[in-house]
């Protein structure tokens, strides 16, 4: 299955991007925030993808075999723990899921300031955007990009 490109979107995906990637949060931070959410959707073209792109930010195999095990691994900065954990209450929106709690948004404000804590929200909503059509179009990993 796949659906035809329509320039609007590919333009308005630029633009998106352009917002995260001007947000001033760190490329690394982006990078794991994105394989984390692809990894709790199941996105296989998002995660080979994300695994990929991190490495050409200078993750390590080490540090990318562990984001989805994070709370139980020494690898990850406080920083990077509050992005991950917004990631996934961001992320997990299924029926009763507490969400974005007070803890968890204080925690990456404490971490980020507000241009930064902007960019890693469009990050993690385009993310599941992304890993969405993914999985509604059936794409595989490693089979377009």
């Amino acid at each position: 299955m796949k659906s035809p490109a329509n320039p609007d979107v590919t333009t308005a995906i630029q633009h998106l991007y352009k917002a995260i990637h001007s947000g001033g949060a760190d490329p690394r931070v982006l990078e794991l925030v994105h394989l984390r959410a692809s990894q709790i959707n199941g996105c296989s073209p998002c995660v080979f993808a994300g695994v990929a792109s991190a490495k050409k930010h200078g993750e390590t195999d080490e540090r990318l075999h562990n984001v989805v095990t994070w709370r139980e691994t020494p690898f990850f900065t406080e920083a990077e723990r509050a992005a991950l954990a917004l990631t996934e209450a961001a992320t997990r929106i299924q029926d009763g899921a507490p969400g974005v709690t007070d803890e968890i948004w204080d925690a990456a404000a404490a971490h980020f300031d507000d241009k930064q804590l902007s960019a890693i929200i469009l990050n993690i909503a385009m993310t599941n955007f992304f890993n969405r059509i993914n999985r509604t179009i059936r794409e595989q990993a490693g089979k377009t990009w």
